[in-house]
């Protein structure tokens, strides 16, 4: 008999540690975005509040950093180099899990608020993306090729990074705005927020997003997948027409 009552205790044990802790709850201005022909980008806010035991909030006060990454995806890096004054393909590295969309912000930067191994383990920042490399040992290189997927995805609005742009108002509240490209892919995407102190990930919450087409776009989306031979027939008739008109408007001009 006292063996059975020591197993309802073991059981509520880590629900008893985990009041210790705090907790967040988040939230987010869009759980569905939808992409139209006259899309171009959305502005997320990702907002909610710090809920600490019994009301208690610590002297020092804590750090919020939000990440938004969009579906995962495989992708291969070729390096460009002139050769007798033509430019081929010379090096080429391939990530097997690089993230189609990344944007993150934290109300400090994150080198001031984690250290590199918590950073590398909740992947927060572009510098510590874990892509899975597949055809690269060298790490020099992969440095460079890491760097250059980054600075390509930066210029194109799919990786974005916004230091000390979180606002925490009374320790309690928090709001943080990322921008969303208008050339994301269509898929799940998650928003996840941590909640740092002294350097420690103490409470992590995370809300889905779905970014899907609607309207014209979603229907040609449909058709190209149910039903792939009349589509592509369609597509062919279309082309065709088009260019016999415009050669017959260029005959009467």
């Amino acid at each position: 008999m006292p063996g059975r009552r020591v197993w309802p205790l073991l059981a509520l044990l880590p629900l008893l540690i985990a009041a210790d802790e705090p907790q967040l709850v988040p939230d987010v201005s869009q759980r569905t975005v939808e992409i139209q022909y006259s899309f171009t980008g959305a502005d997320l806010l990702l907002f909610g509040a710090i809920v600490y035991p019994d009301g208690r909030r610590p002297e020092k006060p804590a750090d919020i950093v939000v990440v938004l990454k969009g579906p995962e995806q495989s992708i291969t890096m070729r390096e460009k180099q002139k050769v007798a004054g033509i430019w081929v393909n010379a090096d080429q590295a391939r990530f097997r899990s690089a993230p189609s969309f990344y944007a993150m912000a934290s109300s400090r930067p994150i080198d001031r608020i984690v250290d590199e191994r918590t950073a590398a383990i909740y992947e927060l920042g572009l510098n510590n993306l874990q892509l899975s490399p597949s055809s690269l040992n060298d790490s020099a290189e992969l440095d460079r090729f890491q760097a250059g997927l980054a600075d390509l995805r930066q210029r194109s609005g799919l990786f974005v990074e916004k230091p000390g742009t979180v606002e925490i108002s009374d320790g309690v509240l928090y709001r943080a705005r990322l921008p969303l490209s208008a050339r994301v892919i269509v898929g799940d995407y998650t928003a996840e927020t941590f909640l740092v102190q002294d350097g420690r990930v103490v409470a992590a919450a995370v809300r889905d997003i779905t970014v899907r087409k609607s309207g014209f776009e979603q229907f040609m989306a449909n058709a190209a997948e149910q039903w792939p031979f009349f589509y592509g027939l369609v597509a062919i008739a279309l082309a065709v027409g088009m260019g016999w008109a415009a050669g017959a408007i260029a005959r009467r001009l």
